[in-house]
């Protein structure tokens, strides 16, 4: 079983939004009641764009995030 806590939690929401987009560029809808991950990321991170534009800054910006955030794992 995994757990995400404290810091790791703000990284995970935008994997997710990562993976909504991308299922939004193959035409599926994660839910119709609610903003698609394409709205969101364009009114958070003001990208502009149609979908694969917003997409591809967005994966450009966890790619450098990434490059900053260093993972510690502990062995127990």
């Amino acid at each position: 079983m995994t757990t995400i806590t404290g810091d790791q939690i703000p990284m995970f929401r935008l994997l997710t939004l990562r993976q909504g987009l991308e299922l939004e560029l193959k035409g599926i809808r994660l839910t119709a009641k609610t903003r698609s991950c394409y709205s969101i990321v364009k009114s958070e991170f003001g990208f502009k764009g149609n979908k694969q534009n917003v997409y591809n800054q967005l994966v450009d910006y966890i790619d450098a995030l990434n490059k900053y955030v260093h993972y510690v794992t502990l062995d127990e």
